[in-house]
């Protein structure tokens, strides 16, 4: 197979979904759709945090990061304008650049959904000092630190595929994720693989097995609670936060099984398509249906009050 270096490269293909030009209409109408309840429920959710005082909590504050994370993470705008201009292609810088954004806020995701999982923690076991632990400054510091490694994780792998020579056949899925970058290479990979699975299963195992801690000493000691109405309050506390990290975590794990197992392109790209879209458009229907809080502060959002 004929190789050249990265210079040369102008563009790589996108694939889709399907090649049928007469699905790109249904596929245009409905990804725009969901993006757009996306866009519109994250930032509802931050709108109304914003908005009302009695959501200046370390929960809210990160959930409303969180949110701003889900609208930033997508790769559907990409999407929607390939299926416009009728067109597979994307540059060569271009990927490269979805590439470090896809890490960078995959990585603050993962982080914002730890952290959130200590500060249930904090609240069902320390509750006494819940304001001293869960304090402004921990909780910027906390924010600052996921962005500051995930920027480093983005751009390290970055520049790592920068010293890769690729092939001619330069087909992905639907959008730009490392692995694939790095498979469609001629060049030796050894460095780049090692780097990611080292680098990712630290800055992805260690959050995780942080969630998976605390909710095992929020289960301890929710199971310990001799009142069954704090035993409820506490796990509604908890079931949102717990929703949303089983969906995220799960599709993911459900992405790695299907690009293992699956015999065909089509399921393989609809499984990763899914798992791009559906957590974060589901993201604020869950805590949106759980915290009546949120629904009072979208209540007074929404219906504003006249000016007359």
């Amino acid at each position: 197979m004929e190789s050249e270096n990265h210079i040369g490269v102008l563009e790589f293909l996108l694939l889709g979904l399907s090649e049928d030009p007469n699905l790109q209409p249904i596929l245009f109408g409905l990804f725009l759709s969901l993006y757009l309840v996306t866009v519109l429920g994250n930032l509802l959710i931050i709108l109304a945090i914003c908005s009302d005082s009695h959501l200046r909590t370390p929960m809210y504050f990160f959930l409303s990061n969180l949110s701003f994370t889900d609208i930033c993470n997508s790769t559907v705008p990409r999407m929607l304008m390939n299926i416009q201009r009728h067109s597979k292609a994307i540059s060569y810088a271009g990927c490269l650049t979805q590439v470090c954004f896809v890490l960078v806020f995959a990585g603050v995701e993962n982080s914002l959904l730890a952290a959130m999982a200590y500060d249930g923690y904090v609240a069902i076991c320390h509750l006494l000092r819940y304001s001293v632990i869960m304090n402004p400054h921990l909780c910027v510091l906390l924010i600052v630190l996921s962005l500051t490694i995930s920027d480093v994780y983005g751009l390290l792998h970055s520049l790592m595929v920068l010293r890769l020579s690729f092939c001619t056949e330069l087909e992905i899925l639907h959008f730009c994720e490392l692995d694939q970058v790095i498979k469609l290479s001629c060049s030796d990979t050894l460095i780049n693989n090692i780097l990611l699975y080292l680098v990712s299963g630290i800055l992805g195992g260690v959050p995780h097995l942080g969630i998976i801690y605390s909710y095992i000493k929020i289960i301890s000691s929710i199971l310990r609670m001799s009142s069954a109405g704090g035993m409820r309050k506490a796990f509604s506390t908890c079931g949102s936060h717990l929703s949303v990290g089983s969906l995220f975590y799960g599709m993911g794990f459900g992405v790695y099984i299907s690009s293992v197992v699956a015999d065909s392109f089509t399921n393989t790209a609809a499984v990763s398509v899914m798992y791009t879209v559906v957590p974060p458009m589901l993201n604020p229907f869950i805590y949106i249906l759980r915290y009546r809080d949120m629904k009072e502060a979208l209540k007074k959002l929404i219906i504003m009050p006249p000016f007359w």
